[in-house]
């Protein structure tokens, strides 16, 4: 029974044992490199939106065609 208590302690433990660890590796990005996450993440958003554009482009007309104007 003890056995069993210690281990069900044990897996928070090694969490947070795990978390400290990660936080400390992790170093905040330098000027360059947040310009770059940030190109990135816009020209992602700009990819999206014309992607998802371009589709409800598409699908308005086919909808009308194949629904019927009410």
């Amino acid at each position: 029974m003890a056995d069993q208590i210690t281990q069900l302690l044990e897996i928070p433990k090694e969490f947070i044992r795990d978390g400290i660890q990660f936080i400390n590796r992790c170093t905040k990005p330098d000027k360059r490199e947040f310009l770059q996450i940030s190109r990135a993440v816009g020209v992602g958003f700009i990819v999206m939106g014309t992607i998802g554009y371009v589709v409800k482009l598409i699908h308005i007309p086919i909808n009308n065609i194949l629904v019927g104007a009410a």
